[in-house]
């Protein structure tokens, strides 16, 4: 997500946490850095000098509590988050929730993921095609549910043609259901007809929710967009799409902050599963990185039985364990997602694309490496040496350079799982209050 922009902003905490001193010449560098970082990811120019104004101001006249490096990292953590607004939560209970959107901006598949979060939450949704227009969305919400085992509803299944028809018939027919989802027609621009149409289903409906799906790559004109639909429907909160695929995502956040709505749910990829809340100070905290332990906790707990669980956090970290462990961790998502929720920088860690691929074929070699090992090489893999590594490669097929993979996986898994144990007991964000500087020196 914006890995341009956390790129960016990582540099710049990197800088203040390596100066010998804090002073002004030291914050005005940062800001200029603030400042190319946000201007890059669309971010509207006015907020980008209010900003810039209250990081320098609050960063050189504030009375300190920390350090002098750490109070301005948290100036600059506590200023970002508020460009970000506040965020919409959608509650957990009985519900009919509309989604708005114009044509493009991800908000048929936005609805079969918002569906599978309600199901990942333990309640019952089913969704409602309104969308008489394009046959294909209805296809494509259909095949989507489908993939998901939730209840759809469209024109087919009622033979009527008129929305406010196809509507009701679903929310009838879906009544016993906790969270009824409703699917609008899109538009390729804001025109009379389609807010005339929304307006008559809201009314019908009366929905508890009300969303509107915005694409990211729109950039600063999600301000015009939210304003709009707001006036026609009066929109609850806001769903930004795309997030993995466009430098303007910056500008689609803070542009949303102006309109005074909040921001729900961001999606973050094309998986039914890349999904979440948006919370802003979870969401500065990976830009800055810092990690995301909550969300990498509420995943564990999401996706992993409890045994899983139990195995992938407990103290002990054999080659054995580490093969189980990956099993149960590919379950949580891809490593890449899963290692930018983790605070690193302590961890000193050099972490290549290649050890974000853990494929089905790597576990099998992993698998038959480990059998060529000693019960002693596998209960302690820090005495494999040069000529044990020659004996494992050759006894197991591979070649030495696999089986330092595997150790090298093993290694950065233990600091993972390490980092991991001991966070969730707290069950809490890392603050900035306190912040390790070893912690910050190594951002990757």
């Amino acid at each position: 997500m914006l890995d341009r922009l956390s790129s960016s902003l990582k540099e710049a905490v990197r800088k203040i946490v390596t100066s010998k001193r804090i002073d002004k010449r030291t914050v005005d560098e940062l800001v200029r850095d603030l400042q190319r970082a946000l201007i890059q990811a669309d971010v509207k120019i006015s907020i980008v000098k209010e900003l810039s104004n209250r990081v320098r101001e609050r960063a050189l006249k504030e009375k300190l509590v920390l350090n002098p490096r750490e109070h301005v990292i948290k100036v600059l953590y506590e200023e970002l988050i508020g460009i970000l607004g506040k965020s919409v939560d959608i509650p957990l209970t009985k519900q009919k929730i509309l989604m708005v959107g114009l044509h493009g901006s991800g908000k048929t598949s936005s609805c079969a993921k918002l569906a599978r979060y309600f199901q990942k939450k333990g309640l019952k949704p089913a969704v409602i095609c309104a969308d008489v227009y394009r046959p294909a969305a209805s296809d494509q919400l259909k095949q989507l549910c489908s993939q998901i085992s939730v209840p759809f509803f469209d024109s087919n299944s009622c033979g009527k043609k008129d929305v406010i028809e196809i509507v009701k018939a679903g929310v009838k027919e879906f009544a016993r259901y906790d969270v009824q989802i409703i699917d609008t027609a899109g538009r390729h621009a804001l025109e009379s007809d389609m807010i005339d149409e929304l307006r008559r289903i809201s009314a019908e409906l009366s929905p508890e929710q009300r969303l509107l799906v915005l694409d990211a790559a729109i950039g600063q004109q999600a301000s015009r967009q939210a304003k709009a639909f707001d006036e026609a429907i009066g929109i609850t909160g806001i769903i930004i799409t795309k997030m993995d695929g466009t430098a303007k995502g910056g500008g689609a956040l803070s542009a949303v902050e102006e309109t005074g709505s909040g921001i729900a749910f961001l999606g973050t990829g094309e998986k039914l599963d890349d999904f979440e809340r948006f919370e802003p100070d979870r969401f500065v905290s990976r830009l800055l990185g810092m990690g995301d332990i909550k969300t990498l906790i509420e995943l564990a707990d999401e996706r992993l039985d409890k045994e899983e669980l139990e195995t992938t956090l407990r103290g002990k970290f054999t080659l054995n364990d580490l093969y189980a462990q990956l099993e149960a961790l590919r379950k949580m998502g891809p490593f890449k997602k899963l290692i930018q929720m983790l605070p690193l920088g302590g961890l000193d860690l050099n972490i290549d694309d290649a050890l974000y691929q853990v494929t089905e074929d790597k576990l099998k070699r992993f698998r038959v490496i480990m059998d060529s090992m000693t019960e002693e090489e596998r209960n302690e893999p820090k005495i494999i040496d040069g000529s044990r590594l020659r004996r494992i490669a050759t006894g197991s097929g591979t070649t030495t350079a696999e089986v330092k993979e595997l150790l090298k996986y093993h290694r950065m898994m233990q600091r993972m799982i390490k980092s991991f144990s001991s966070t969730r007991g707290r069950g809490k964000i890392p603050t900035m209050r306190g912040i390790p500087l070893k912690m910050m020196k190594n951002l990757k």
